[in-house]
């Protein structure tokens, strides 16, 4: 279905509803000669999204469906694991770590928050601004560059990004900031921006819409705005964060496990206007009425499912015009705790974004003498720290600290771990940005359906959300439930899409 873009999908592409169309899937017709389906919907991915998804079918009673997870268990990127010497082991969060934005007084509530009271996870409220500031020379005080930084980037997402929203063209965040009055140009205002903006997106001002990072901050952050509140929640549960996700699927999910596919990689998804034929790793076949893809953007972007047919120009467009941040946290432990007493710490390299942002876990409001710090890099040098060795990347991290404290003998770490998720094939990547080329009408067309029986969700579709837990959980809820209403009514409306994505107007040479 080709229809052409108008103001009110802008509005309606994230409200929950499915944009109508004049055609509908009719209810599935079984030939006496056609192989028998497995399900009538497959969910393919155990994140958030996928359980979501399940669990809005389950509501509306369709129970005949199954969830296709490529891991050991439930959870997606939220992912843990015990880190630690023998002795002092500790749960550690390699992937989502915090619920962001939780409520204000009156306002909407964070599902994800919800989820985290409903089923008892132990949090702390991050306190970012408790922090201590370091440079190559040592400790040193630059907490004014960044609570400037901090104004600069409410300038950008506030007022300014809210009027440049209503423009017919983006901008990079880099140049919003520009024409903010913001321009860093030294070590300890480079990595106070890189705190406030490449620490929240995973990538750089330059590889940032303007106008989206507005939406992503203001409808989380800015209850103002739409969004549910400016505190951040940290997991700190022995549980894992993952627990809130897998305790909420055990409560609509079959004892008998019929339901659930775990250590099932997708290799090829097969699709038509009256089926869905999934092949497995092991060359398993499973056939279904639908199908919900709730894939990482990056794995779509890396061909690491094929399908077949090959996914249409303008889906394929919209999944390549979007892009894949990755936020890495490189964990230490040593015999005891030498370090910073605040929450926080900022490092100010010559290189932007070099082992920049520090958090203590030996913290009274953490985890008090466990001997944890971990420090976060992301995008393109993320990226290059997953090509080296272990042993490369912890002598540079050792060599920071060494700068940061240099009358101090730094120990030999008992533990030090971070998790490579550009690599890793299941997710190729930690979570979604949006770059000025990429148009409303991209997100759409990610959002939408493929040949009717073809679904999409996660955070990446989310136009207000993308690159959040919440986000993926809630286009989970809404796609689920928009196919359940398909079952349910013998038919299915499809969401629409833009066949042809136009620029405002053609560049044209003067």
């Amino acid at each position: 279905m080709f229809i052409r873009f108008i103001p009110a999908l802008l509005a309606l592409a994230n409200s929950g509803f499915a944009l109508p169309t004049p055609e509908t899937k009719q209810a599935p017709f079984s030939s006496p000669y056609a192989p028998p389906k497995d399900a009538s919907v497959l969910i393919l991915g155990g994140g958030v999204a996928g359980i979501a998804a399940a669990q809005a079918l389950a509501e509306r009673g369709v129970s005949d469906f199954i969830i296709v997870e490529a891991r050991h268990e439930l959870g997606g990127r939220m992912m843990s694991r015990a880190f630690g010497a023998p002795e002092k082991q500790y749960a550690i969060e390699v992937g989502a770590n915090w619920v962001q934005g939780t409520q204000a007084k009156g306002g909407p509530e964070n599902p994800i928050w919800k989820l985290a009271k409903k089923h008892h996870l132990d949090t702390r409220i991050s306190s970012f601004s408790n922090m201590t500031t370091f440079d190559e020379t040592g400790k040193v005080d630059f907490t004014r560059d960044v609570k400037t930084a901090a104004r600069s980037y409410a300038r950008l997402t506030g007022a300014a990004g809210r009027r440049v929203s209503r423009a017919l063209v983006d901008a990079t965040a880099r140049g919003g900031y520009s024409l903010t009055g913001s321009q860093p140009s030294n070590a300890h205002e480079m990595a106070s921006e890189y705190f406030q903006f490449d620490w929240e997106f995973a990538q750089t001002p330059e590889e940032t819409s303007w106008i989206a990072s507005s939406w992503a901050n203001n409808y989380t952050f800015r209850s103002d705005a739409g969004g549910f509140s400016d505190e951040n929640a940290m997991s700190v549960d022995q549980r894992g964060f993952k627990t809130l996700i897998q305790d909420e699927a055990k409560m609509f999910l079959r004892k008998d496990h019929k339901q659930l596919r775990l250590n099932a990689t997708v290799t090829e998804v097969k699709y038509s206007t009256e089926d869905v034929v999934v092949t497995l790793a092991d060359g398993t076949a499973l056939r279904a009425d639908y199908a919900i893809c709730t894939f990482s953007l990056g794995v779509l972007q890396h061909h690491d499912v094929k399908f077949t047919p090959k996914l249409p120009g303008w889906k394929r467009e919209a999944i390549h015009s979007m892009s894949m941040g990755v936020f890495t946290k490189i964990f230490l432990q040593f015999p005891e705790k030498f370090w910073f007493d605040t929450e926080m710490a900022l490092y100010a390299d010559r290189e932007r974004g070099r082992y920049a942002v520090w958090q203590s876990l030996d913290h009274e409001r953490y985890f008090p003498e466990s001997g944890l710090i971990f420090v976060t890099v992301t995008g393109a040098f993320s990226k290059r720290i997953e090509a080296l060795p272990d042993a490369e990347v912890k002598t540079e991290v050792i060599s920071i600290l060494q700068k940061m404290y240099p009358n101090t003998t730094i120990p030999e770490p008992l533990g030090f771990y971070f998790q490579r998720w550009h690599a890793d094939p299941l997710f190729r990547g930690s979570y979604s940005n949006w770059p000025a080329s990429f148009l409303t009408e991209h997100s759409v067309n990610l959002r939408a359906t493929v040949a009717e029986s073809l679904w999409f969700a996660g955070e990446a579709t989310s136009m207000r959300h993308f690159g959040f837990l919440h986000g993926a959980y809630l286009e989970g809820r809404d796609i689920g439930s928009t196919v359940a209403a398909c079952i349910n009514g013998g038919g299915c409306v499809e969401l629409e899409h833009v066949d042809r994505v136009k620029n405002a107007r053609p560049y044209e040479l003067l």
